[in-house]
C-alpha cells in the first residue's frame, strides 16, 4: 500500500485522494441531514421507555458505519469477541490513537455514552447530536466537572448503557500508549462492573494532519476480554488499572507485529 508521504500534489494517488475526499466529505454531510430527524423521532418515541437514550444512541453510532461503507478509503475491521448481552453495562476503554478511533469504535453492535470534553458538544449540529444521543461532556482539567461526569456515568450505567472512556484523557501525539488515568477503574470499581478493554491500531493515517484530506487508513478494533471488579476495592486501584493497561499493551504489540508481516 503506497503512503501518502510517497503522494505529490500533482501525482495520480493524490488526485485520487483528493477525489474520494470531496466524495466523502459529501456522503458525511448527507448523512447528517438525514440522520437529525431520525434521531429526532427515535428520541420522542422512545422516550417515554428509554430514558437511559439507547435505541437514540444507538441509531447516532450508525451514522459513521454509514459513512465509512461509502468511503472507499477506509476499511474497519472488529475482531476479538464482542459480549452477547448488550444491555450487561460495562465500563468500555480503549487506547487513543486518532479521533477516528471514534468512528471505528462505533461499528460495535451495541450502544455505549461517551465521556467528551465540553468542546466536542459545541460543535455545531454534530454536539448538538451528541447532546440527542445523551453523551457526557467533561471539562478537562477541572475536579468538579469530572465527578459531575463521574456521577452521569453511574446514571447510564443504572440504566443499562455502557459508557465509554478514553483513559489516556487525551491522544497518543507519539503513537505510543500513554500512562492511564484513574476515573474509568475508580468508576468501575465503585459499581462493581466490569471493564471492557478495546485495543484500537490503524486510525492514524485516517485522517490527514493540517490536511482537510481524508488518509488511506485498514483499522482494527479488538474486543478484549471483559475484566471483572467484584470484591475489589480502592486499594485494588492501581494494580487494576495496570492489568488493565498491559492486557491492551500486549493485544497492540500484537496487532503491529501482524500488520507489518
Amino acid at each position: 500500500m503506497s503512503t501518502d508521504s510517497d503522494e505529490t500534489p500533482t501525482s495520480p494517488a493524490s488526485l485520487s485522494i483528493t477525489l474520494w475526499s470531496i466524495w466523502s466529505w459529501f456522503v458525511f454531510g448527507a448523512c447528517v441531514v438525514i440522520w437529525v430527524p431520525l434521531m429526532l423521532i427515535t428520541f420522542l418515541v422512545t422516550l417515554p421507555f428509554d430514558r437511559g437514550r439507547y435505541w437514540t444512541g444507538y441509531l447516532y453510532r450508525k451514522m459513521p458505519v454509514a459513512h465509512q461503507k461509502l468511503n472507499p478509503l477506509w476499511t474497519f475491521h472488529i475482531t476479538g469477541e464482542v459480549p452477547e448481552n448488550h444491555r450487561n453495562p460495562w465500563i468500555v476503554v480503549s487506547n487513543h490513537e486518532s479521533f477516528v478511533d471514534i468512528l471505528l469504535i462505533s461499528h460495535l453492535p451495541f450502544e455505549m455514552k461517551w465521556l467528551s470534553k465540553q468542546q466536542m458538544f459545541r460543535i455545531p449540529v454534530a454536539g448538538w447530536l451528541m447532546y440527542l444521543a445523551g453523551d457526557v461532556q467533561v471539562v478537562r482539567g477541572d475536579k468538579s466537572s469530572a465527578q459531575k461526569a463521574m456521577d452521569a456515568c453511574k446514571v447510564k450505567l443504572d440504566r443499562k448503557v455502557s459508557v465509554m472512556i478514553f483513559p489516556e484523557g487525551t491522544r497518543a501525539v507519539d503513537g505510543e500508549l500513554g500512562a492511564f488515568k484513574d476515573g474509568a477503574f475508580r468508576l468501575a470499581i465503585e459499581t462493581q462492573l466490569p471493564i471492557l478493554p478495546l485495543a484500537v491500531s490503524g486510525t492514524k493515517e485516517a485522517l490527514r494532519k493540517h490536511d482537510w484530506r481524508f488518509g488511506r487508513a485498514d483499522a482494527e478494533v479488538h474486543v478484549l476480554p471483559p475484566m471483572p471488579t467484584e470484591g475489589l476495592t480502592m486499594d485494588d486501584l492501581e494494580s487494576f488499572k495496570a492489568s488493565v493497561r498491559d492486557a491492551i499493551a500486549e493485544q497492540l504489540a500484537t496487532m503491529k507485529s501482524t500488520a507489518s508481516r
